[in-house]
């Protein structure tokens, strides 16, 4: 749906109104006079988007397009990884071992690693921007081999005490930093361009307790419900732009991960039901025979089936009998894995109908006192993936599950820690990062921000206008009426960083930037070219960044060539800067049947002028 603003001139029966717009110079002093300012000199305007050396290196290789596309050269890292990880519950002890298998598919060979320790955030003595719920010892590495050669992960450099060889050859790989979440090693032989490496580590961390309130995307209760991310050792990102993702976890900021395939397996005590990222591989080892039979069904309607029950919650009912029972999923075309895991767990599934897939399956794993709690959850989450599928590209992957626990609201593919008020907003992330790979930490408006514009178009759909439904009701865009113009509430706060900033540095504004800012930058962007014309430009923008990694240059250089127009002008004062608008209503002069405002414009930002005319 478009949103109009006024023609000119606008006529009635009685009354003519036309209307006069004023722009302010930069210089207060040099104001053309008063008399003048329906015709005062022009300000000037930035129409480029202005291009950082990273860019400029992306486009001479050709990784990039100027057109917002992959570049006919465009490659990413991919990786393949083989997990085996163990809860002792008593402990609260997570044990792993992994095989990765890193695809170098660059032009360069690769003289080192760069790992991702992201449960260091939680030791004493790391940076961060949050607080922790518990402290612990972190990630303890306690093998790692790279191609075959061990890596020494107690010298003073591996612990963090030290700074290992500086820009010379080693004979042996060096571990530099793994007390730290984004630590290095430095390999004796580089893994060559189109090459591969092997890596097998072994290592493990306590699960944080969460006593009350939310945990740091993850924790436990007591001993009896975990929900676990970031939580196994992973290759960092290597990508065509800026090399090696070294950007430490801070707790504040997300995430930026490779793309790949995850073979995991689950080693918990009987009784205890495992959902995780991925398709179970042996429901026949770990779930009973009623328990299969109800799952068979499962797809057949939209209403819940109830598979794992409060009665059934013992070992030998809610799973096949034993002492401790292995999960195995397997997940296609990831950037992560997580899961959770209870003995007090009961186990729901509904569908959601994908456009040209059919049914999948939404597991909801809660403890009973949420029941229902998750019967809204699963009917918000079953119209987050239908709607977002016809408004962008059809959900990719094939089930998503839903979690209760400490967190409750974050997303991973496939797989949310949330309840009912969540469950939107974080299925839509199922569209970026989980399927569109954006750098969360760099640019988290390509993430949050993208998806609190959507959750808006959701929240209308549920609330359609109709014969049947009188009103109050919405039509699909109302909610996006005004949103563009609120920023004027924030513009010319100093704490304001710019939308292209790296978040953790965004500081007491990280919120607004990572979250509210883009939902008022696209509906301003709607007020000018047309709502439906930037639906169907992102969607567009989606399906050719599908499962690759854009930067805000390819977003907006993809929007301009989809709406066919330059908007340089547009993406400039609001990706780069934090000009405001300042529009006000200079004047109201009426003569006979003609009314004359003269609109006036004190801020940098270009933007359409909004009035409300009533008569």
């Amino acid at each position: 749906m478009t949103r109009s603003f006024f023609t000119l001139p606008l006529l009635t029966a009685a009354t003519l109104l036309s209307v006069s717009c004023a722009s302010n110079p930069p210089t207060p002093a040099a104001a053309p006079a008063a008399t003048t300012v329906a015709t005062g000199p022009l300000r000037a305007i930035r129409r480029d988007i202005p291009i950082t050396n990273f860019m400029r290196r992306a486009y001479s290789a050709g990784t990039r397009d100027s057109t917002g596309r992959p570049g006919r050269n465009y490659w990413q890292t991919t990786v393949d990884y083989k997990i085996n990880a163990r809860l002792d519950a008593a402990t609260s002890v997570v044990t792993g071992k992994e095989t990765i298998v890193l695809h170098n598919n660059s032009d360069q060979a690769l003289s080192g690693l760069v790992f991702r320790l992201d449960q260091n955030v939680f030791t004493a003595n790391v940076p961060r921007l949050s607080g922790v719920p518990e402290i612990t010892d972190g990630m303890k590495v306690t093998r790692l081999v790279i191609n075959g050669q061990n890596v020494d992960l107690n010298t003073p450099a591996a612990r963090g005490q030290g700074f290992g060889p500086q820009g010379q050859q080693v004979t042996a790989p060096v571990a530099l930093g793994f007390n730290s979440t984004s630590a290095r090693v430095q390999l004796p032989q580089s893994i060559a361009a189109k090459g591969s490496a092997t890596i097998d580590v072994e290592w493990n961390f306590r699960v944080p307790l969460v006593p009350g309130g939310r945990g740091l995307r993850m924790g436990r209760m007591a001993d009896s419900v975990y929900q676990v991310s970031q939580w196994y050792p992973r290759v960092a990102v290597y990508d065509d732009y800026k090399g090696w993702d070294t950007e430490p976890y801070l707790g504040a900021a997300e995430f930026y991960n490779n793309f790949g395939h995850f073979d995991v397996t689950y080693d918990v005590p009987a009784g205890w039901l495992v959902g995780s990222t991925g398709v179970l591989q042996n429901p026949e080892q770990v779930l009973t025979p009623d328990a299969r039979a109800r799952l068979a069904h499962a797809l057949e309607s939209d209403s819940l089936t109830h598979v794992v029950t409060e009665a059934e919650r013992t070992a030998g009912k809610t799973t096949v009998a034993g002492e401790r029972l292995s999960w195995h999923f397997v997940a296609d075309s990831v950037a992560d894995v997580a899961w959770a895991t209870s003995k007090a767990y009961i186990l729901d599934v509904t569908r959601a109908t994908i456009p040209g897939k059919g049914p999948i399956p939404v597991y909801l794993y809660y403890v009973p006192v949420q029941a229902q709690q998750y019967v809204r959850a699963a009917q918000s989450a079953r119209h987050a993936l239908e709607f977002y599928s016809r408004l962008w590209m059809p959900y990719a992957f094939p089930q998503l599950t839903l979690s209760y626990g400490v967190e409750l609201g974050m997303e991973y593919p496939m797989f949310i820690m949330s309840g009912y008020g969540a469950a939107d907003h974080e299925a839509g992330h199922e569209w970026w990062p989980m399927m569109v790979g954006v750098n969360e930490t760099w640019w988290g408006f390509m993430d949050e921000g993208f998806n609190q514009y959507m959750n808006l178009l959701s929240a209308n759909d549920l609330n359609l206008c109709s014969a049947t439904k009188p009103a109050p009701c919405r039509t699909p865009a109302q909610g996006l009426d005004g949103q563009g113009m609120q920023y004027g509430r924030v513009s010319g706060n100093e704490l304001e960083p710019p939308l292209i900033w790296n978040e953790n540095f965004a500081g007491p504004m990280y919120g607004f930037v990572a979250y509210q800012k883009a939902p008022l930058m696209l509906s301003m962007l709607g007020g000018i070219v047309g709502d439906s014309a930037v639906w169907r430009a992102m969607s567009d923008y989606a399906v050719a960044w599908r499962f690759k990694h854009p930067t805000p240059w390819d977003f907006a250089f993809f929007m301009n060539n989809a709406l066919k127009q330059d908007l340089g002008w547009f993406w400039y004062y609001w990706l780069f800067t934090t000009e405001g608008v300042d529009g006000s209503i200079q004047n109201v002069a009426t003569t006979g049947t003609r009314t004359t405002v003269t609109v006036r414009q004190d801020g940098q930002m270009p933007a359409p002028v909004v009035l409300k005319v009533q008569f």
